[in-house]
């Protein structure tokens, strides 16, 4: 039994049940067996034991490798046909995977990394063939919940943004489980990292293959080396920040990394300069005088950018030597408990400040920027306006999160990955991802079945 995920008040909504965290509505799956096509994923085996498993319930399984890596980490599925290595050039992807959806009467395509470039092409010419896409990534729950959700994630999740309509949907579910029941294995998702991206690199059999990434892996893989090597530095450096600071109020500012899409796809900036200068001249003018600013470096930031040389030059353009300070390592748990509130883009910390009844601040989209749980309004306003989470809206939206999109489970430990295989194959066998329970009708909509936002 793998069902970790909340159980449905049944006596709210008899049509509705939950299965493995998924927020279910009675519907009538798609007939018959489907056919699903696996683009890039987690690095790890996770993809091969979800394929493998839908083919056991009688379901046909496809894979394009796009890369080298990708066909690493591919071990096949008997009975199903073997995987295609695409080795065309990235502007002639769109019409081979048209007609390759084609071709194979393809219902479903999974893939991790909806703003991949091979993976919009893939997205768009699904959109016109009525066939599902399902993303998959981490949790917005960490550490050991992973996302499931029908055509993106971020800015493109069909999660409410009506807080109406999630307290409506919070009526049928149990208070969301935040307790750490599995955990994943750090180094031997760094060891396959390393393996998938190198391999990467290989001009056989995939000559024209394009990364998404921003830096060479050679380069980013030598930063994060050197940042594990002063790891007890840089906490060291964390906790001086924080005994600097001392009583004074103070604001954290929780960097990405900026590769990632949540960043360049879901938010307006083209990088992270930008939103720290436009914080610390905000900071500047607005927040109190004996304000503090504290910025914390991503932990797999591989700092190709001199961060901390770079902010300082930032903060004394802005006027504020001295009441800016940098932490490339540290307790995150001791920042958040201690500050006053948290400025982001749209990192998964401002789901942990929601959870903790801080006040935060979304520079960009995400599922938890709503009235009630982050400020509003702008920026310059924050430092001395910005309220907690309200308690009770905050509940019921953790609940809504949790039962709709996150399922238990993690990409790398064996055990924990396990758990999540059989839900998320569960999820797919049933066809029931991201269906959530019916919330109130707006006035001016039909009478019928609810649905969620596009």
């Amino acid at each position: 039994m793998v069902a970790m995920g909340p159980m449905l008040r049944t006596d709210a909504l008899p049509s509705a049940r939950i299965r493995d965290g998924v927020a279910i509505v009675a519907a009538p799956p798609r007939p018959g067996p489907r056919r699903f096509l696996f683009l890039q994923g987690p690095i790890s085996p996770f993809f091969t034991e979800v394929a493998r498993a839908l083919a056991a319930r009688g379901h046909a399984t496809h894979r394009i490798n796009l890369s080298f890596g990708d066909r690493l980490f591919w071990g096949g599925v008997e009975g199903q046909p073997p995987a295609v290595h695409y080795q065309g050039r990235p502007e002639d992807w769109p019409a081979f995977i048209a007609g390759y959806l084609d071709r194979h009467g393809i219902t479903d395509i999974l893939l991790l990394g909806e703003q991949r470039g091979y993976h919009r092409a893939a997205i768009s010419a699904a959109a016109t063939r009525d066939i599902a896409v399902v993303v998959t990534d981490f949790g917005y729950f960490r550490p050991d919940w992973i996302t499931l959700e029908r055509d993106g994630m971020g800015g493109d999740s069909r999660f409410p943004r009506d807080p109406d309509r999630i307290r409506a949907l919070a009526r049928c579910l149990p208070p969301a489980d935040l307790t750490e029941k599995l955990r994943d294995d750090f180094g031997r998702q760094a060891v396959w990292d390393v393996i998938y991206h190198l391999a990467c690199l290989a001009p056989w059999p995939f000559p024209h293959y394009r990364s998404h990434q921003l830096h060479h892996p050679i380069a980013t893989y030598w930063g994060v080396a050197r940042r594990l090597l002063r790891r007890r530095a840089e906490r060291a450096e964390g906790d001086r920040a924080l005994a600097a600071i001392g009583d004074r109020p103070f604001w954290l500012f929780a960097m990405q990394t900026e590769t990632d899409f949540s960043v360049r796809a879901y938010s307006p900036y083209p990088d992270l300069d930008t939103p720290i200068a436009e914080t610390l001249r905000s900071f500047a003018t607005h927040a109190p005088a004996e304000g503090q600013l504290l910025i914390k470096v991503h932990p797999l930031d591989p700092c190709l950018k001199p961060w901390e040389k770079r902010i300082r030059q930032l903060a004394a353009d802005a006027g504020l030597a001295g009441r800016v300070h940098v932490a490339r390592n540290g307790s995150l748990d001791d920042m958040v408990r201690g500050m006053r509130g948290l400025i982001t883009i749209n990192s998964t910390v401002g789901l942990k400040a929601v959870v903790c009844g801080k006040p935060v601040k979304a520079l960009g989209s995400a599922v938890w920027n709503l009235p009630g749980l982050a400020h509003q309004g702008p920026l310059d306003s924050f430092w001395t306006e910005a309220a907690t989470p309200d308690p009770a809206f905050r509940a019921d939206f953790l609940a809504a999160l949790q039962a709709t999109t996150q399922l238990r489970g993690v990409f790398y430990a064996p055990q924990g990955r396990a758990v999540a295989v059989a839900a998320v194959t569960e999820a797919l066998h049933e066809d029931r991802v991201g269906a959530l329970l019916p919330p109130l009708r707006d006035p001016a909509a039909d009478h019928g079945a609810g649905s969620p936002p596009g």
